[in-house]
């Protein structure tokens, strides 16, 4: 057969795509990918994926090799999280599939509970507002009301708050080990235990932590030890260091899980049975996470926490040490927040988002995070997101010192002026619905969007845009922002 073009020339047109990336390898990305630093472990995953490249993960009784592999990653998940023989479970895509099928169990086993029969009440899904944004797409999904609890200054959230809200309308509550915010452990133990004596299920999202926390000292119970935890979550395409998208859904009971299935037999075709929301799907992160776990083993995953460990110790010393920043909270996990410490003098202190810009300049990417002002009117600080993985160790000096200098060269720099953003608005913008034409022309007259297209490479205007407007009007022109990126 003749080729359109050559693969060669196809390959080399990938090549430079790929060219204008982030860098994925090197530590010179601290959010979105998870580098162990080893090579030899990326070519192991390589080979997995190619080596089931044809598979379709839909059947495993036609595929029996997904079954297996299945098994033995929900396995070593399981044993990692104290699970017993009561706690089953399934791979899924990704974190946010794991968090929508965990909503739509609690859902569908609520609205089976004798409480609920004939109730024309919706099911309430109960968490701290530093849940992850999953659940709030899994609420929008599954027609749940979603009861966001507001989080104390320093991230964490009081477990009375919790406890006080619920009640037999609740399907689920969510706590998280840690929140993706500002990376604190929300209080497990008392939250779980009040679920349970209200007959209420309580996942723990275990996303980001669940294959690190494990091996971190000195932390309370937060997994299947703690009575009353129903499921967790725990992605293996984070500090399982294998490709996007795999993780884990594990579920106490398996009747409870059972819930979790989609079958069907009311049509002409094959009886259709999934555990996940998606069908037909690729077998290759489930063949790497899979190859990874048997390289690494407990061990491996014990020492490159250890790695992540001390990377984040010396890293959160660093920044309490730069004059105008301070690190949220106390963080759990190898993540952190970092704020402008308002205590120092206007003129000495560091705006966490001019911060980040200046770090990219340098090479950096860090992940800004815009403020919220919460149900209660309590406003979270605009802040600065670092996630730190293995590979973190090995470049600790030169990253030391780029957020150092770039500390340096923005401190004292104001904040932008969320009203000059909006002025530069037309009037009238949240009077009306936008159009596609029309939200793109906002996005133009505030300089987020040219004609030659492309992002800006400052995002602190971006991110003070997002804290001024109303969330609806926020949401409405980010969506236009990325649907006009990938046109």
């Amino acid at each position: 057969m003749r080729f359109a073009q050559e693969p060669a020339a196809i390959l080399a047109q990938l090549d430079e795509l790929r060219a204008a990336d982030a860098p994925t390898h090197g530590g010179h990305v601290l959010s979105y990918v998870y580098d162990t630093g080893l090579a030899e472990l990326d070519e192991l995953a390589a080979a997995a994926i190619r080596a089931v490249q044809p598979v379709n993960g839909l059947d495993p009784t036609t595929f029996t090799s997904v079954a297996v592999m299945e098994r033995e990653v929900v396995a070593f998940a399981r044993d990692l999280l104290h699970g017993d023989a009561e706690v089953v479970g399934s791979v899924t895509t990704g974190g946010t599939e794991s968090c929508l099928l965990a909503v739509k169990t609690a859902r569908d086993v609520w609205a089976a509970g004798s409480g609920s029969a004939g109730s024309t009440t919706r099911p309430r899904l109960l968490a701290p507002v530093t849940v992850h944004a999953a659940f709030q797409k899994a609420a929008h999904y599954f027609g749940l009301v979603l009861d966001l609890v507001p989080v104390l200054p320093d991230g964490r959230v009081d477990a009375d708050v919790i406890i006080e809200r619920m009640g037999p309308d609740v399907a689920l509550v969510v706590v998280s080990a840690p929140s993706y915010p500002h990376a604190a452990l929300d209080p497990i133990t008392p939250v779980a235990a009040a679920a349970a004596e209200r007959g209420i299920a309580c996942h723990v999202d275990a996303c980001i932590g669940g294959l690190v926390l494990p091996f971190w000292p000195d932390l309370p119970a937060w997994d299947f030890r703690v009575p009353g935890v129903t499921s967790i979550s725990a992605d293996f395409h984070k500090f399982g260091y294998a490709p996007k998208g795999v993780s884990v859904l594990l579920t106490r009971g398996r009747d409870r899980q059972r819930a979790q299935y989609f079958a069907t037999t009311r049509w002409p075709g094959y009886p259709v049975v999934n555990p996940t929301i998606l069908g037909s799907k690729s077998a290759g992160a489930l063949a790497a996470a899979w190859a990874i776990t048997k390289a690494l083993g407990r061990d491996g995953f014990g020492e490159l926490a250890a790695s992540c460990h001390r990377s984040t110790a010396s890293l959160v010393g660093l920044v309490e040490g730069i004059p105008g920043l301070r690190v949220v909270g106390s963080p759990v996990g190898p993540l952190l927040a970092v704020a402008a410490d308002a205590t120092a003098p206007t003129d000495q202190q560091v705006d966490p988002h001019h911060w980040a810009d200046q770090a990219r300049a340098h090479g950096w990417h860090l992940q800004l995070q815009p403020g919220l002002t919460q149900s209660d009117g309590t406003t979270q600080p605009h802040t600065t997101h670092l996630t730190i993985t293995p590979v973190t160790e090995s470049v600790l000096p030169e990253l030391s010192a780029a957020l150092v200098a770039s500390a340096d060269e923005v401190r004292g720099v104001p904040r932008v002026d969320p009203g000059q953003v909006l002025a530069a608005l037309p009037p009238g913008l949240a009077d009306a619905p936008l159009d596609a034409e029309g939200a793109l022309g906002v996005l133009r007259a505030i300089g987020l969007v040219s004609d030659g297209g492309g992002l800006p490479d400052r995002m602190a205007p971006l991110l003070a845009l997002v804290q001024a407007l109303p969330a609806p009007l926020t949401e409405r022109l980010l969506t236009e922002l990325v649907a006009r990126t990938f046109e």
